[in-house]
């Protein structure tokens, strides 16, 4: 096992938060392997690239010999953590949550080692808690501890509604960790009301509190807005080691540095160098093709992504030839006439009209190679086919 400065450079990287600094370092003084946890809602079937940052920290963990434990919120995923949401989340069934986890669990896997990985559902131990023992459980909590939550208290002060099961959402979360005797919790920024319910119900129930730590949120292809599937500034698993390779390439400058430390294993030494030499006025595309790279080798591996490379050079080269044949979609809707919102929203390119009318009248539309900036225009099903290209990643042929 690694000495203790060099477990702390390890597990510190990409963290902005740890609660509290002073109990890590005593529980990594005792120099046996510390149980550490994440627990995960299989809400959704697919993991985008800002699920993979606290992954990536429990593989650090898995390497340095601690116990990794993921947990599966199969009871949670029920409620839905509300952290951070305005109103109450769709409830899923078990059984759509049971499916969910099995593709979930194989992207997981590209990023832990399945071999050293407990994974344990909390519906084994939920299962088995009778009605008094909730009572108990909840017991331990007053009303106003739970409005020390932020979206709880904006919520309840807006009058807007705040459902008891999801106000349960942060005690089932920290029941977890007394149930597997967690030593350390990983969680985002938005988790640490969460994890602080952990700590209290340990010390509750006699317990050694778990070391909070506290990963930033990724921001998405827009640079601004957490990466979200339902925002469209997302970079998915499963994306095509092209479409994975060209949306790198999209995000701003300016949140570059940050891609690397987070989601790379490239040196941080090395890091600080690229971001001093873009400072100074290096090109940042040369870095960022090669954070392009770097992700997507570590996701899709070193053939994909040297194929992803050569794709995005040949579409976006100097002779900019765009193999638009590579991206073939058919034409699905219901009618024979679609506005440029409803073309762009299927392709992908926006989130909603109003993204869309903004890359319309900032010339990044073009159909059949020509820019188009009327966005009023209406495509009709009789000009197929026809070729299109969004923004800087996304393009393809329409055909019947």
């Amino acid at each position: 096992m690694k000495s203790l400065d060099e477990q702390l450079k390890i597990i510190k990287r990409g963290v902005v938060d740890i609660v509290t600094e002073e109990d890590l370092i005593k529980k990594l003084k005792r120099d046996r392997p510390l149980t550490i946890k994440l627990g995960i809602d299989p809400t959704a079937a697919d993991i985008h690239l800002g699920h993979t940052v606290p992954l990536n920290k429990l593989r650090q963990f898995q390497d340095l010999g601690h116990k990794v434990v993921l947990i599966i919120g199969d009871y949670t995923a029920m409620i839905g953590d509300p952290s951070g949401k305005s109103s109450e989340r769709p409830q899923l069934t078990r059984e759509k949550i049971l499916e969910n986890v099995t593709t979930y669990s194989e992207q997981a896997y590209r990023i832990l080692d399945k071999n050293r990985l407990d994974v344990v559902y909390n519906g084994t131990w939920f299962d088995k808690l009778s009605f008094a023992g909730t009572l108990k459980l909840v017991s331990k909590f007053t009303l106003a501890q739970m409005l020390e939550h932020d979206t709880f208290d904006k919520r309840f002060k807006s009058g807007a509604p705040l459902g008891l099961n999801e106000m349960l959402y942060p005690v089932m979360q920290g029941y977890d960790s007394v149930m597997i005797n967690a030593d350390i919790e990983i969680g985002g920024t938005d988790q640490r009301f969460n994890v602080i319910t952990g700590r209290f119900l340990q010390r509750e129930s006699g317990m050694e509190p778990q070391v909070g730590m506290f990963t930033p949120i990724l921001p998405g292809l827009d640079g601004k807005n957490k990466m979200s599937k339902s925002l469209g500034n997302y970079i998915g698993l499963n994306d095509k080691p092209e479409d994975m390779f060209g949306k790198v390439m999209s995000i701003p400058d300016g949140i570059m540095i940050n891609y690397y430390e987070l989601l790379t294993d490239v040196d941080m030494a090395e890091i600080h160098s690229m971001e001093e030499a873009v400072k100074n006025g290096a090109n940042p595309r040369d870095f960022k093709k090669k954070l392009a790279f770097e992700i997507t080798k570590k996701y899709r591996g070193e053939q994909e992504a040297k194929y992803g490379r050569e794709y995005f050079e040949k579409a976006f080269g100097a002779d900019k030839k765009i193999p638009y044949e590579a991206n073939v979609f058919k034409w699905n809707f219901e009618k024979d006439e679609i506005t440029i919102g409803e073309l762009l929203k299927a392709v992908n390119a926006a989130a909603s009209n109003s993204d869309a009318r903004r890359m319309v009248e900032q010339g990044g539309l073009t159909i059949n190679e020509i820019k188009t900036d009327d966005f009023k225009r209406v495509i009709k099903k009789s000009e197929l086919p026809f070729t299109f290209k969004a923004g800087k990643k996304i393009f393809g042929t329409f055909q019947k």
